[in-house]
């Protein structure tokens, strides 16, 4: 299964085409790496990786995104680039938190033990998520949750291992990790929750709150 995965979670933008090993036909893998912004030239991105392994956008079977929590514009983008490509060629479509990909990648990185995966939320809060991470496997032992910055503070002043995207400048002692397309989609490989595209929803821990505008006044002028 020939998989496009879109993470736009952070202000580092990444698009990668990959292919499941085995068979006649060669593994594919590449992957396309915008950094320094929250803005991003999707389908551009998109092309060149395609490119990079000759497959046209005809031959993609399966699209995956990142859920986050993170930039919700760039989800909501990624959300409906796969709801757009699954309506116009019926493509199998799933979401993967952020939050696990980020704590895939740690572990590929050699990191073990405890690991708090931690994106900034804005509003002076934080995401965070505690991963056990051995040479064989990463286990959520503290599930996704919003804290304060005091609490992340706590973290590293007591040695913990913190990691996340866009951190230096609220914790500039911090090693960030940016979230991987190519990572996302060997995560997809292994097997994904595969839904329909309007089911896609952004990891997103509080509330929807919308203000109602007040209705419009009357005057009597004339």
């Amino acid at each position: 299964m020939k998989i496009l995965a879109l993470d736009f979670s952070s202000s580092q933008r990444s698009v990668a085409v990959v292919s499941p090993p085995g068979g006649p036909a060669p593994v594919l893998q590449s992957e396309i790496v915008e950094a320094g912004g929250r803005s991003t030239q999707a389908f551009s991105l998109i092309e060149r990786a395609l490119a990079e392994v000759r497959l046209e956008r005809e031959a993609i079977e399966c699209i995956v995104v990142g859920l986050g929590p993170g930039s919700y514009t760039g989800i909501r983008a990624a959300i409906a680039i796969a709801q757009g490509w699954q309506l116009a060629r019926d493509v199998r479509v799933c979401g993967i938190r952020t939050v696990d990909v980020l704590a895939a990648q740690a572990q590929a990185d050699g990191l073990r033990g405890a690991v708090h995966i931690v994106v900034d939320a804005q509003r002076g809060e934080f995401y965070c998520a505690t991963w056990e991470l051995s040479a064989g496997r990463w286990v959520e032992t503290g599930l996704l949750r919003l804290v304060s910055r005091g609490d992340i503070e706590s973290l590293l002043a007591a040695g913990a291992e913190v990691r996340g995207p866009d951190l230096k400048q609220a914790f500039p002692s911090v090693r960030e990790l940016f979230p991987s397309a190519l990572a996302l989609g060997r995560l997809a490989l292994h097997g994904g929750d595969y839904v329909a595209g309007e089911r896609l929803e952004p990891v997103y821990l509080r509330e929807t709150a919308f203000v109602k505008a007040p209705p419009p006044r009357e005057s009597n002028e004339h």
